[in-house]
């Protein structure tokens, strides 16, 4: 799913062309970024119709906001960053929640030392199909579902994801690691795998 690496001047002409209206450059933006908005959203909120909704929506927004982006993390971290924020924003107005009551945890903890190189699909299916562990990740709350497929399954970086989320680094490591867990003991229990 990953979307095409891009350099912070890439990023700068994009915008450029954006904001001095040449012909098809918001398109283009579109273009790129689409699929990562539709990620980030649709990991969020789980429905079809509302992510294509809620999609159109941070679009908008890019486009009305895009003067305030300052080119100083990747344009993919800010489009992002705005699909999560709406996202986020309809779930509070369902008055879903988006993670458990007790994840955000105030202090370093030993889930701070999580990983950069964990493989999740090596360890959580040793061999079984990825179809059962896409289906337990369906079943994490969507804030983690959210964390855990930007990170593992999209390869963004921790530092990438805290700026999409605004959460703090150990936070993100905080619900890496009960996702991980979830999926462990979600998956043992369905097909034996051992934690």
């Amino acid at each position: 799913m990953s979307t095409p690496p891009t350099t912070l001047e890439q990023d700068k002409s994009l915008v450029d062309a954006v904001l001095n209206g040449e012909a098809g450059a918001f398109e283009r933006l579109v273009r790129l970024y689409q699929k990562l908005c539709w990620h980030v959203v649709y990991r969020m909120v789980k429905h079809p119709q509302d992510t294509q909704d809620l999609c159109q929506e941070a679009f908008l927004r890019v486009h009305q906001y895009l003067h305030q982006y300052r080119n100083e993390s990747a344009l993919k971290s800010w489009v992002a960053q705005v699909a999560y924020s709406v996202a986020k924003r309809h779930l509070e107005r369902k008055r879903i929640p988006i993670s458990e009551p007790s994840a955000d945890p105030d202090g370093e903890s030993p889930l701070d030392r999580v990983s950069d190189d964990f493989d999740l699909e090596a360890a959580c299916i040793d061999g079984q199909s990825a179809a059962q562990l896409h289906e337990a990740i369906d079943c994490l709350p969507p804030l983690q579902r959210t964390i855990l497929t930007l990170y593992h399954l999209d390869e963004i970086p921790i530092g990438e994801i805290s700026i999409i989320t605004g959460l703090a680094v150990g936070t993100i490591k905080s619900h890496l690691f009960r996702s991980r867990k979830q999926l462990r003991d979600t998956l043992d229990d369905r097909i034996g795998v051992a934690a």
